[in-house]
């Protein structure tokens, strides 16, 4: 299991520090650095620029929402950016929320899974570089892209319900998780997902999990903070979903928190639930969480 930095610089940071984050990332031994796209800046033009300041980690976008972008624009996007990172991206997407798409686009969010299928379609193909024609109920495109510098750039999609997984099983190379438990991505996640894969005759997917970690010894205060850090995603009915089957309340619930030993072995543990890849959310709060929390994360580099 390869273990990767979700960074939150992205969010309310200033490029600079993004870059700082991943080079943080990549001299310390991880194998992918991933930065989300909310109301901050743009990761795909982030990592455009972080790609040109580092050498080899693998970067990712987690994700990027799909309804303010046309499939044929955002290949045009990431495209240019696997150009720039030499060939180290990894397009995370996925439909967002009603409440973002619906509430502050004004868009219409009535049948995201019909919207993800199409886009999937649309955007397949010119991620390996070929042409596309296509006409669908919500999506159209009839082009290709000549992006000199870009290779082929894999694409993963933040899949949670049974039709997204699989969705993303058959027209994806995975799905990326977040506020998806243990027990959910064995009994629930890895199999839908795989599943579809296989009837597709797609290679074996990647599942790439990332939840909230910190090595401390005040448990208590940790889950306080992450209570209120993360309580949004207790009221977004996908995520509500995924912690309904998990059979937890919050998402603080699911965080991984204690000792240096307990937190290895439970990240360790994910990997016999069918996890490929997981992304630490690091919230440490004291220089001392941080460091503690960065050295167990190390140490699972050096072992995976």
């Amino acid at each position: 299991m390869r273990i990767g930095i979700f960074g939150g610089a992205g969010n309310d940071g200033e490029i600079g520090a993004v870059i700082a984050e991943a080079r943080s990332a990549e001299a310390d031994g991880f194998d992918t650095y991933w930065s989300s796209q909310i109301f901050g800046l743009d990761t795909l033009t982030t990592l455009a620029l972080v790609g040109r300041e580092t050498s080899t980690i693998k970067l990712g976008t987690s994700v990027v929402p799909t309804y303010p972008r046309h499939p044929m624009m955002i290949a045009q996007q990431a495209l240019t950016t696997q150009a720039a990172c030499g060939g180290r991206l990894t397009l995370g997407i996925g439909p967002s929320h009603q409440i973002v798409i619906q509430g502050m686009y004004g868009m219409d969010y009535s049948k995201p899974g019909q919207h993800t299928e199409e886009y999937l379609q649309i955007l397949g193909p010119l991620s390996r570089g070929e042409p596309v024609s296509f006409r669908g109920k919500q999506l159209s495109a009839n082009g290709a892209l000549t992006v000199k510098g870009a290779i082929p750039f894999p694409i993963v999609v933040a899949a949670l319900g049974p039709r997204m997984l699989e969705i993303a099983g058959r027209l994806s190379d995975g799905t990326l998780t977040w506020c998806v438990g243990p027990r959910t991505l064995a009994e629930h996640t890895v199999p839908a997902i795989t599943a579809s894969a296989e009837k597709a005759g797609r290679a074996v997917p990647r599942i790439i999990c990332a939840l909230p970690v910190c090595v401390t010894e005040d448990t208590k205060g940790a889950y306080e903070r992450a209570t209120e850090m993360f309580a949004i995603y207790a009221q977004l009915p996908a995520y509500r979903a995924m912690l309904d089957r998990e059979g937890v309340k919050i998402a603080a619930d699911i965080a991984i928190t204690g000792a240096e030993d307990e937190v290895h072995d439970r990240i360790a543990a994910l990997a016999d639930a069918g996890v490929t890849e997981f992304g630490a959310v690091e919230f440490g709060a004291t220089p001392d969480e941080r460091a503690r929390t960065r050295e167990v994360l190390k140490t699972l580099t050096r072992s995976s």
